[in-house]
């Protein structure tokens, strides 16, 4: 614990130099208004220091054996934060040293196909559906005895995180999720939407011919790396905090699961009928019934829906943030004190 405390200063001394340079170039404080306006400091400051997880950690959980990064003491309240495609859990290193150094316990599990989350099965379906990935982080959860946490996530995160609160409200205390409500269905999918939007679509597409799937393989790092300069055009990444993020898409189930969750997206490719039963409550776009903060960036190149459609959605207390300065899809990473800001204010909402 000694060991512990001493890393999780030296953090907190980082964080807060951190801090004092953002407020010199003039970072606004977090607003709690409904729809605020939150200024951002350039992107390229906070993406040229990294902080580091220690060990990954690994549980059996389910049909997983999941690499998951823990910060914050053990007896805190328990935050869970899922990263989204093609990003990593690096995507919450700063946010996570935040909420660690006010109490909260963190967990960030690799999703499936990601980093050193593995089947535990050769036999199981290398399977992307949205039930699917949702079920891992309940197995997760009970595999280390958590009763209940605070859920935060970005793109199949977010996805993630809305179906976790969805159907296991009892589970979660609160959620944050970027963009907003994004529970699909291959039915639904089935209609057209406008070309503009179609054309933000292009990769799905792409996915669904065997020429995208093995171009998708042969080619992952720099198909990815192309998503998040179209996804996140602002924001100035240098070399190192991609190359480090994408030594998670080495995992050998990667393009299969990536593949499959596109695919099944459009109903060109079969689920699991162990499956069916959350499909189908996910299919009718269940309410949400916990505290909810919703974020976006005003630069998010990737394809999301507009902030008024969201909040028929949440029938508990519910803000949207809008945050300003060129943030983009990646926005935990993007804007880690304010995401972190937006975890902290759910978790005490009642």
């Amino acid at each position: 614990m000694k060991n512990e405390s001493n890393i999780n200063r030296r953090r907190f001394l980082s964080a807060t130099a951190i801090t004092i340079a953002a407020s010199q170039l003039g970072i606004i404080a977090f607003a709690s208004a409904n729809g605020a306006l939150i200024e951002k400091v350039d992107a390229q400051v906070s993406s040229e220091t990294m902080f580091e997880f220690g060990a990954i950690k690994q549980v059996k959980a389910g049909l997983l054996n999941v690499g998951y990064a823990e910060v914050g003491p053990s007896e805190g309240e328990t935050v869970i934060l899922l990263h989204g495609w093609p990003y990593s859990i690096y995507s919450f290193e700063k946010a996570a040293d935040i909420l660690a150094q006010k109490g909260y316990h963190v967990l960030i599990p690799h999703l499936r196909g990601h980093g050193s989350t593995t089947f535990l099965s050769a036999d199981t379906l290398r399977n992307g559906q949205q039930s699917a990935v949702a079920l891992d982080i309940i197995a997760f959860m009970d595999a280390l005895k958590i009763k209940k946490a605070i859920l935060g996530g970005f793109d199949w995160g977010a996805r993630t995180v809305n179906i976790l609160a969805a159907l296991w409200p009892e589970r979660f205390k609160g959620m944050v999720s970027v963009s907003g409500y994004l529970i699909g269905s291959p039915a639904g999918n089935k209609a057209p939407l406008p070309p503009k939007a179609e054309l933000a679509w292009w990769y799905q597409f792409y996915f669904s011919t065997e020429r995208g799937a093995l171009g998708y393989k042969q080619n992952t790092k720099d198909f990815n790396e192309l998503i998040w300069k179209t996804a996140s055009p602002k924001w100035k990444f240098n070399d190192a905090t991609f190359q480090r993020a994408s030594s998670v898409f080495n995992n050998p189930d990667h393009a299969e699961i990536v593949i499959h969750n596109y695919r099944w997206r459009l109903g060109l490719a079969e689920g699991e009928s162990k499956y069916d039963q959350y499909e189908k409550r996910l299919a009718s776009g269940p309410d949400i019934n916990i505290p909810t903060i919703t974020m976006e960036g005003d630069a998010n190149g990737a394809p999301h829906g507009l902030p008024k459609d969201y909040p028929k959605k949440f029938k508990s207390k519910y803000e949207h943030i809008d945050l300003t300065g060129g943030i983009g899809h990646n926005l935990p990473e993007e804007a880690p004190n304010e995401f972190a800001q937006a975890i902290m204010k759910v978790a005490t909402t009642s």
